[in-house]
């Protein structure tokens, strides 16, 4: 039975609620999305105080967002540039949705013009087949890519703030996600034309809301933030844990596991640098697994037989200055459950553990060779541990 926890500091109106996992639902596709897992998260944490919460590993910052929605004060972390990018956009916001409308608009009455993007991610349809120019597969229809070269000029050509700067380009990565040519990620593209390609690119303005509370966005690796803020006397009331996970398969690709790869063509809208890139997908060079690897990702052993991503977690958890710790893990990853509870149970009580059997993302189902097809018997189960440190 869970232990009766201190009343928290904000507000469980079921409506308050409702409209907050309303609001943290917008997003793009993304297989680490905590998308369904938001009621079960807050189930997990609501009967402790939550005034102020780090969110280390944001990703598409959903998580952030319920937080922010009932009320917390939320610092949101992550090293990608497309989730700082969401994460200034939902939580730094200082305007009605309406005032960004007149931007919006301008951006999607632009002209199309064939430029960088065209050229390595635009393709023609060839009697239903999506190829590119060149005959590789192709991420999106060429009408789609010669706006997204308009507009992404456009962008670096205004005046905007850097608020006004992350909504658009929220803006324009959502209106793209909506018409591309995957399964849900950019290592590999469809062989032929999705439904949703043909449709006409449109940018929308994202569902934004005026922050009420003092937010915070950092783009920082985890370990190096986490003594700034120890330095610092920083102290969290909760902080969420959803690292990312690798794989459990030892004949798993390492490109096929991270997320620097999985969503490289986020970061070059981002950027707009123009990068080097490589192979059939197009991928940035700085995608490469020996450049962008992270440690929680990490496949290898130390020399005692020790698993490096278990143990860069250990060394997260220890370091996290928070009252209470909530941790979201996958048994597809690198850890064990058993191993996951003896890392949190170092560094802390544990107070609940609640494992939810999850409908597999599209993803999990792929395989890319015969030898590590996932046992059929086995199910996709996510864990989410809650101690008080």
């Amino acid at each position: 039975m869970r232990q009766q926890l201190p009343i928290p500091l904000f507000s469980t109106d079921q409506t308050l609620l409702s409209d907050a996992l309303q609001w943290a639902h917008e997003g793009i596709k993304y297989a680490g999305s905590k998308q369904k897992l938001l009621a079960p998260i807050f189930e997990a944490v609501k009967d402790i105080p939550c005034d102020s919460v780090l969110d280390l590993f944001s990703g598409t910052t959903r998580v952030s967002r319920l937080f922010a929605g009932i009320g917390s004060s939320v610092a949101s972390n992550d090293l990608a540039e497309w989730s700082e990018c969401f994460a200034t956009a939902y939580l730094l916001n200082d305007r009605e949705a309406s005032a960004y409308q007149p931007l919006i608009d301008h951006l999607n009455s632009l002209t199309p013009i064939d430029g960088w993007f065209t050229q390595n991610y635009g393709g023609i349809d060839y009697e239903g087949s999506a190829v590119q120019q060149n005959g590789k597969k192709a991420l999106w229809q060429r009408h789609n890519t010669m706006k997204l070269d308009a507009v992404r000029e456009e962008i670096d050509r205004l005046s905007l703030t850097p608020l006004e700067r992350s909504i658009a380009l929220t803006s324009l990565i959502y209106a793209l996600d909506r018409v591309e040519n995957t399964i849900g990620h950019y290592v590999s593209y469809l062989k032929r034309w999705s439904p949703r390609s043909y449709n006409q690119m449109t940018l929308q303005v994202p569902n934004l809301r005026i922050s009420n509370r003092e937010n915070f966005v950092f783009r920082e690796d985890a370990e190096t933030l986490l003594d700034h803020f120890r330095a610092s006397g920083k102290h969290f009331d909760l902080a969420y844990l959803d690292p990312p996970y690798g794989s459990n398969n030892e004949k798993m690709p390492p490109s096929r596991v991270r997320y620097a790869s999985y969503y490289h063509i986020w970061k070059t809208v981002i950027l707009n640098d123009r990068p080097e890139i490589f192979g059939a997908a197009h991928r940035r060079e700085d995608s490469r697994d020996k450049i962008s690897a992270s440690p929680f990702e990490e496949y290898r052993r130390d020399e005692e037989g020790s698993s490096l991503a278990l143990k860069a977690l250990h060394r997260v958890v220890k370091k996290t200055p928070a009252e209470h710790l909530l941790l979201s893990y996958s048994n597809g990853g690198r850890a064990t459950y058993a191993e996951l509870v003896d890392v949190l149970a170092d560094s802390g009580e544990l107070i609940t553990a609640i494992q939810m059997n999850y409908k597999k993302n599209v993803m999990a189902n792929m395989t890319w060779t015969n030898q590590w097809i996932p046992p059929e018997d086995i199910p996709n189960v996510e864990y989410l541990f809650l101690i008080r440190k």
